[in-house]
């Protein structure tokens, strides 16, 4: 029985890696139905381990087992695996993982560090005790497993929020970790000495070097612990030997192939860096002789690519020394200003050959690195940020030290252009360099080098090469990222008069030239600062037909076909002129994307670009229906079929723009819901589109959506709603998308179709409460038993809680209302919050009888309090929830478009003005029903600044007194 298990999971693992894409889709789909079966991922670890077993197939399965793993592993709601295999599975893979080949291995340290994110150390707690003790063996198979599998596992300390838990996991694994890496660090050096005629030994040892610096700079980087401050003369002196290391067993023959010792000297100088930055005082000792033997390596390293971080690094270390103040006499002297621009960041900020070639074969990848800061780690973005410390240090003397250079480039460049273009480039590149001070991602530079005059270069050498038929495409593009990085410093009239040229060179076929021109117009147009006014359409309009047509022209150069430089333009030249646009136009573009869709459909793998072709669906859509209900029809006709073919082919990267896109205009729709959406809604309520966390956010606005538009409609399908609701509400991370629905209905819907339901829907509330109480959950509820209670009634909501239990009301009232309430935040939820307590004080009768008056006075004084003081936003330590309105819209599954996006409704806008003028005429209205009775309760029950505030709200509403 267990054999055939193993066989069939290995047909099937195979049938992943099959070349028909239909064959690979139902293999996965075979998988995903079992994968949550006890044993499962036993049976699937215990293929892994199966010598016999086809190396590919075992490898398909270490690769199944981690992203299941990943999917699975965090408890969110229900346990998606059982209890005893989530046990077995951390006793069995870390010695499956030592044991096994490279490629597994990879694989499954990936899943321990999985594992150990979500479970070390409270569910692991023997995790690094027993990677320790591997670490005992002399077999360096072994342990360079256990080194991998703990930098996995360390580096997230790299970027992971400071925290008291975060520090005692630290502490924890330094107490255990901390000894043996530094005696293996020792041991494994003294190797290196035994072994130095041995490659293949060399190897293995330098690999195993490698991973233990990379382990001293994840377990270093969030502060200095104590255990290495007190044993940092066993590693500083070892580390700087390391920089004068020669070997020429470990050097590579291919100039871009980087060796082990590049890769050990590279981390090294990374090491240092940190110190520098960070424990400049502890690390004071040590400074000198690693600034000196960094810039013996600096002068003697080559300009191989090989070589690139290491150089990129250790220039990072000068720079980190450099930043600090107490240093800035070891930079301030002249003649070692100019050694430092003539002798490291000259060199290392000319293109090179290699610049080169990738700006010819692989364009993209030079944007990426030149304009997107993904350079972070080559010569020239390194050698950059040295120029700017050092303008720091002595801004004047760097600036003139630096323009004779340039005066000599751009000489050069003058007498022989065809020649000596990278000279020009070089120029532009270190005014850039010299001349940026702050800046930030939307408006580029934001304060400048007062030594530089931007405008005068702008004239003299930038504008030329705009126009320059023979300029060469490097030093065009070069000119473009000149614009791009000033366009908020320079003269917003210079900027403004680029976007002609700009327009210009779009229609360029070089694509960087192309792509630049349009990246910067798309930069341009979103500049808004107090000297920057924003674009108008009218300074766009003279050449806003030449951006279109240059934009599909450079659509049809090879390799240009998704751009995502150019669809951005589109999308943002269409929301600044989306006033302007003529119908012809709108219906061309729409026709035009419509085709573009189809063909991405085929094969979706440049995100960003389909992002942008969604975002301008949108932009077209509001733009053209926003008060013009009736050209959504024409949007219809042509999307309706393009949507229908990527749902029927599950286009998954695709099904959730498809959801936001048709919410959008059937929240646009003032008429009866057309045939064709209510004949999608079926498959909108299958259980599997609500298993995909990307497809939850659009799917839910969606239904909310149909909800809206046609309430009636809606009777017949409120239990499969629920059905959906449920499932989402046991879920930690989207409990708030199934208040979203609940509220739509509570909103929209008729009492006597939600009486049925209503007893099943709070007990169901109440049981998530008990078991897994956030404070997310808490404001989610409030809101929504404060819209019920204002949109249905506060005693019906009064009666179907105490239906579940006797007085359960009053505990609601006590511990959710009056303790909670501090903590709703927004203006819209404030409000329904408002109107749905002040319904629950004045409209309900059970609050003023015996059971619950008690109560009354101090729920009163909870919705002053909520009026005037702050939000609350303290929650319990031991709580941790990503808050709904601090997570990013942009993820790997949902990406948010932001031109389709709802805007908030109020539900009690025809009705509520002011919540507090509200509650004081409620108040007065209660008063004559209930004569004699609130007065008391007032005078005995409100206390403090609530009393004077109650006071307030009555004057405001011309309220004398209560009855």
């Amino acid at each position: 029985w267990y054999q055939r298990r193993v066989r069939a999971l290995s047909t099937y693992l195979k049938q992943t890696l099959d070349p028909n894409p239909q064959v690979r889709k139902e293999a996965e789909k075979f998988l995903a139905s079992v994968e949550r079966q006890q044993n499962f991922p036993i049976l699937c670890l215990n293929l892994v381990s199966l010598e016999s077993c086809d190396i590919n197939v075992r490898v398909a399965g270490s690769v199944y087992f981690k992203n299941m793993v990943k999917r699975l592993w965090k408890i969110d709601g229900e346990d998606k695996l059982h209890a005893d295999d989530r046990n077995q599975v951390k006793t069995l893979i870390v010695d499956l993982m030592l044991n096994s080949p490279e490629s597994i291995q990879r694989q499954l340290s990936d899943s321990i560090t999985i594992i150990g994110a979500e479970d070390f150390p409270e569910n692991w707690p023997n995790l690094i005790k027993g990677m320790v003790e591997k670490m005992q063996t002399k077999n360096f198979h072994i342990i360079n497993g256990v080194l991998q599998t703990a930098h996995s596992l360390f580096k997230r300390y790299r970027y992971e929020m400071r925290s008291d838990e975060l520090f005692t996991e630290i502490k924890l694994v330094i107490e255990n970790f901390g000894e043996p890496l530094t005696q293996l660090f020792e041991e494994t050096l003294a190797l290196a000495e035994q072994h130095a005629a041995d490659v293949t030994a060399l190897k293995i040892i330098f690999n195993s070097l490698v991973t233990i610096a990379k382990c001293f700079y994840s377990l270093n980087y969030q502060d200095l612990p104590e255990f290495f401050e007190d044993n940092m003369a066993r590693w500083f002196p070892r580390f700087l030997p390391l920089l004068k290391l020669q070997n020429k067993l470990l050097y590579t023959d291919d100039a871009e192939e980087v060796g082990l010792l590049e890769m050990l000297k590279s981390q090294v100088c990374e090491n240092v860096a940190l110190y520098a930055q960070k424990y400049d005082e502890e690390f004071a000792p040590f400074l000198p002789g690693f600034v000196e033997t960094v810039w013996e390596l600096l002068l003697s390293t080559s300009q191989e690519v090989k070589y690139d971080l290491l150089v990129s690094n250790a220039i990072k270390f000068l720079t980190s020394v450099a930043e600090r103040p107490q240093y800035a006499e070891l930079f301030s002297n002249e003649e070692t200003l100019r050694n430092i621009c003539e002798k490291v960041l000259v060199p290392n900020m000319k293109l090179r050959e290699s610049d080169v070639e990738l700006f010819e074969d692989n364009p993209f990848q030079y944007i990426r690195a030149d304009v997107e800061g993904s350079d972070a780690e080559t010569r020239r973005r390194s050698a950059s940020d040295f120029v700017r410390a050092l303008c720091k240090v002595k801004e004047q003397s760097v600036s003139t030290i630096f323009s004779n250079y340039l005066g000599n480039l751009i000489g050069e460049y003058t007498k022989d252009p065809a020649n000596k273009w990278m000279d020009k480039e070089a120029a532009i590149y270190i005014v850039i360099s010299l001349a940026v001070k702050t800046k930030t991602e939307k408006h580029g530079a934001t304060t400048a080098n007062s030594f530089i005059n931007l405008a005068d270069f702008y004239q003299n050498q930038i504008k030329v090469e705009l126009t320059n038929p023979n300029c060469h495409p490097i030093v065009r593009s070069a000119a473009i990222k000149y614009i791009m990085t000033f366009r908020s410093t320079l003269p917003r009239e210079v900027t403004v008069s680029t976007i002609p040229l700009l327009a210009q060179l779009i229609g360029e076929k070089n694509i960087v030239v192309h792509s630049y021109a349009a990246s910067a117009i798309e930069k341009i147009m979103i500049i808004k600062l107090p000297n920057f006014a924003a674009l108008s359409p009218a300074e766009v309009a003279p050449c806003f037909e030449v951006v279109l047509s240059n934009l599909f022209a450079s659509f049809s150069v090879v390799g240009s076909a998704e751009n995502e430089y150019l669809m951005k333009l589109l999308m943002r030249s269409v929301s600044l002129m989306k006033e302007q646009l003529p119908p012809p136009l709108v219906e061309n573009l729409i026709a035009a994307l419509t085709g573009k869709l189809a063909e991405i459909c085929k094969n979706p793998s440049k995100p960003h670009f389909n992002h942008y072709v969604f975002e301008t669906f949108s932009c077209l859509i509001r733009g053209t229906c926003t008060g013009k209900p009736e050209k959504i029809a024409g949007f219809e006709a042509v999307l309706f079929p393009a949507f229908q073919d990527i749902l029927q082919k599950d286009v998954t990267e695709f099904i959730p723009y498809v959801f936001q896109v048709l919410s959008l205009m059937l929240e646009l729709q003032n008429r009866p819901i057309p045939g064709q959406y209510m004949a999608l809604f079926p498959f909108l309520l299958s259980p599997q589109l609500w298993e995909r966390p990307g497809s939850i956010p659009p799917l839910t606005r969606l239904i909310q959506a149909y909800i809206e538009k046609n309430p009636d409609g809606m009777k017949d399908s409120v239990n499969s709603i629920l059905g959906i609701f449920q499932k989402l509400i046991a879920s930690r991370s989207n409990d708030h998308f199934g208040f979203y629905l609940l509220n739509t209905m509570v909103e929209n819907l008729d009492k006597s179709v939600l009486q049925t339901f209503l007893k099943s829907v709070f007990s169901l509330l109440f049981q998530r409460m008990q078991s897994s109480k956030t404070t997310k959950f808490m404001k989610n509820f409030i809101v929504f038993m404060s819209l019920f209670a204002g949109k249905i009634g506060a005693q019906l909501l009064i009666d179907t809680i105490d239906s579940i239990q006797q007085g359960l009301f009053g505990m609601v009232v006590e511990k959710i209302f009056i303790a909670e309430l501090q903590k709703i935040a927004g203006e819209t939820e404030k409000k329904i919050t408002a109107v749905g307590v002040t319904k629950i004080l004045t409209e309900g009768p059970a609050m003023l009888n015996d059971n619950y008056v008690r109560l009354w006075a101090g729920l009163l004084n909870a919705l002053v309090q909520m009026f005037e003081e702050g939000v609350d936003n303290s929650t319990p330590q031991d709580e941790h929830f990503i808050e709904i309105e601090d997570t990013p819209g942009y993820t790997t599954a949902f990406n948010q478009l932001i031109f389709a996006t709802k805007k908030p409704l109020d539900p009690f806008a025809g009705s509520v003005t002011n919540p507090k003028v509200h509650l004081a005429e409620s108040l007065k209205k209660a008063s004559v029903r209930y004569p004699g009775k609130l007065q008391p309760l007032i005078q005995s029950g409100v206390k403090g600044p609530a009393v004077s505030k109650l006071q307030e709200y009555l004057l405001s509403a011309n309220i004398a007194s209560l009855s």
